[in-house]
């Protein structure tokens, strides 16, 4: 199956850029172009496209913006938002991956890294560089004046002690093989304990997975990981 990808970038030589490796690779191919947020939304309904790369400065209706809009789609459920940035530290990165973006990529990555991108994304496994994009997180929560007080999440309720525990391990950026070998489990254990807790908290992938422990006060900026049991 091919997966159809959206370029929303204000800039054509980057869309130009970002096709020529896109449509080269098997399985994968541009389904449309967007230069605003306004027209990636538009887009992104009615061209039935699995992956949008999305820049966040752009006109009219920026990229963040344009993320909250598909991500609260239901019609959108299956789309997933990967975020392009020139600075990785940007925390404009971190407010993207809260308004629903799957994972982010600098605008300096080499062709192999953004089609694998695209794939990893559109198959929901895991989020990009997790431990970058955990730090980006930390970073943002640790700078809020004052500190939101922790959220109850009613969902928390109907996971079980191993899926919270996994949450954690989520939110410090391992993988499902760090996972596995840190609980002395399968890879494949690993991901469907994580695929259930992404179920049972009503999130779509990984990223939200680490925002949602942040947010909910159960990972805090500058915590060690939790030692193997």
């Amino acid at each position: 199956m091919t997966i159809r990808v959206l370029l929303a970038d204000d800039q054509a030589l980057i869309r130009a850029g970002f096709r020529m490796i896109i449509d080269a690779e098997p399985g994968l191919a541009v389904a449309a172009e967007a230069a605003d947020g306004k027209e990636a939304v538009e887009l992104a309904r009615s061209e039935r496209v699995d992956v949008v790369l999305m820049d966040i400065r752009m006109p009219r209706v920026d990229g963040l913006e344009a993320t909250r809009r598909i991500c609260a789609d239901d019609g959108l459920a299956g789309v997933r938002v990967l975020v392009l940035t020139t600075f990785e530290n940007d925390d404009n990165v971190v407010l993207a991956l809260q308004a629903g973006a799957s994972g982010f990529l600098g605008k300096t990555v080499t062709p192999a890294e953004l089609v694998n991108a695209i794939k990893v994304v559109a198959a929901g496994e895991a989020l990009l560089s997790p431990r970058a994009t955990r730090g980006l997180v930390s970073r943002f929560v640790a700078q809020q004046r004052p500190p939101a007080p922790p959220i109850r999440l009613p969902g928390l309720d109907l996971l079980t002690d191993r899926e919270r525990e996994i949450l954690v391990l989520v939110a410090h950026g391992l993988s499902n093989d760090d996972i596995a070998g840190r609980l002395f489990l399968s890879p494949l254990t690993a991901k469907t304990h994580v695929n259930r807790t992404m179920t049972k908290l009503g999130v779509r992938d990984r990223a939200q997975l680490v925002v949602l422990a942040y947010r909910h006060g159960l990972v805090s900026p500058g915590d060690a990981v939790p030692d193997r049991k």
